[in-house]
């Protein structure tokens, strides 16, 4: 038996590999978030339709990554055996089914307004969304690709291209929306549909970078070499796994989605401050979802090896990471939720009273929810890189349909708690499958042999 890894050599490795992972999450939540607090300067209702738009995009767009998401453990397995060949045949159909993912969804996103009044959502509100969407929604396209690149990076162990990337893509976001929402410098102004062409715009710039990056790093890899040409194997391949990370990705942001839909039917002072609250609560699930990605990479490379030992180790380093970061939100959200949700508003807007004690409330649940929600997806990335995600698949649509959106409709409307029941039931989904995706891992998926 080899000597064990120290636990303080785990978290050390674990952060190089992860914390450019999660400042570029950060810089990459920082497009959406501008868009948010731009808008919510601009307009109310305004905010509230990309609210909406943008909710509903995120859903098709975190589905369609799930083929991304594959990409990573299947490289990185690849790369421990130093077939490079493996590598490109895995990152191309990667691309291939992306790009087939996103001409399935598209003419949804052009024709979203039909879909949002049988939804139930105001008239005014739905064509605003539909006029955001139509531009926006072909950055999806980009989006999508550049996960695929970010996930053939990360398993590299490149991970702060991917950072500079974000952040190039994040400024220009800022930039552009600043010009073209209020008209400043000179521009046009076009209110929702500048913040939508920046946002394609940043989409862009970052799959460009990324492209011009691995093409000049990794040349042996020769990515577009022959794209054109279909891969069945391979596609099959990354297909089997993707699909039931898509549909997990699905079960989570779906009931997010849901929720969203729910505000809407109590109005748009709530739907405005859901869409705050929520977008607080999504910075600082990056930090998890950046840790849970280099946890799916060094898990991954554990599994190859057939290091249960080491696995278990880097698990309980990765987890203990996400709890500590996790304790330190619920203190911030707890401390100062006011001051957070201001941020986001004009003090001069008539109704900013009311949001701000909609959104403060809907805070304060949002710490109840951080440990939990910390814990799933760090589960879930320790899952994946040991190839197990056909079983948290399962786990997810118990938890988060069958539990937690049921219990988010019946304390929100039947038993009449409002925006905050709406919540309530989020904590109760959350939770669930932190408990039943950790005690799958570590009773079951974890048991992958003995120590090198």
């Amino acid at each position: 038996m080899a000597d064990q890894i120290p636990y303080k050599e785990h978290a050390s490795k674990l952060m190089l590999l992860g914390g450019p992972l999660i400042l570029s999450h950060l810089a990459q939540m920082a497009v959406t978030v501008t868009d948010t607090v731009m808008l919510g300067w601009y307009d109310v209702e305004a905010l509230a339709a990309v609210t909406l738009m943008g909710t509903m995009s995120f859903v098709f767009f975190i589905v369609g990554s799930g083929f991304a998401f594959a990409v990573m453990p299947l490289v990185a397995a690849a790369s421990e055996a130093g077939d490079d060949v493996q590598i490109r045949r895995t990152t191309r159909m990667g691309m291939w089914l992306s790009i087939l993912y996103f001409a399935c969804v598209l003419p949804i996103l052009l024709w979203s307004k039909t879909f949002l009044l049988m939804l139930g959502q105001e008239e005014v509100i739905a064509t605003i969304a539909q006029t955001y969407a139509r531009i926006a929604a072909w950055g999806m396209l980009a989006q999508l690709l550049v996960m695929v690149l970010k996930s053939y990076l990360s398993a590299m162990e490149i991970t702060r291209v991917v950072l500079w990337a974000t952040i190039a893509s994040a400024v220009l976001n800022a930039i552009v929306n600043y010009a073209l929402i209020f008209g400043n410098w000179g521009a046009p102004e076009l209110g929702v549909q500048g913040a939508a062409i920046a946002s394609v715009g940043a989409n862009a710039i970052a799959l460009i970078y990324l492209t011009v990056y691995a093409l000049r790093r990794l040349p042996q890899h020769a990515l577009f070499q022959r794209l054109w040409r279909p891969d069945w194997e391979a596609m099959a391949t990354v297909y089997k796994l993707g699909w039931p990370i898509g549909l997990t990705n699905l079960a989570e942001v779906g009931l997010f989605a849901a929720t969203t839909v729910m505000m809407g039917w109590i109005g748009t002072v709530a739907l405005a401050a859901h869409g705050i609250a929520l977008q607080i609560a999504s910075i600082t699930f990056m930090i998890h979802l950046g840790l849970s990605t280099a946890a799916t990479v060094r898990a991954g490379r554990a599994a190859g090896r057939g290091n249960e030992v080491e696995l278990r180790r880097g698990g309980i380093v990765a987890v203990g990471l996400s709890a500590i970061a996790a304790l330190l939100t619920v203190a911030l959200f707890l401390a100062v939720p006011e001051w957070l949700i201001s941020l986001f508003l004009d003090a001069n807007d008539p109704q900013y009273p009311e949001i701000i004690s909609v959104g403060v409330s809907l805070l304060i649940v949002a710490a109840l929810f951080q440990v939990a929600d910390g814990a799933q997806v760090m589960a879930l990335g320790l899952l994946r890189g040991v190839q197990d995600t056909q079983g948290p698949m399962f786990i997810a649509g118990l938890s988060y349909w069958a539990v937690g959106m049921t219990s988010s409709y019946v304390l929100g409307f039947i038993l009449d708690f409002g925006a905050v029941g709406i919540w309530m039931g989020l904590v109760i989904g959350l939770g669930l499958a932190g408990v039943l995706m950790h005690l799958r891992f570590w009773r079951r998926s974890a048991k992958i042999g003995v120590a090198a």
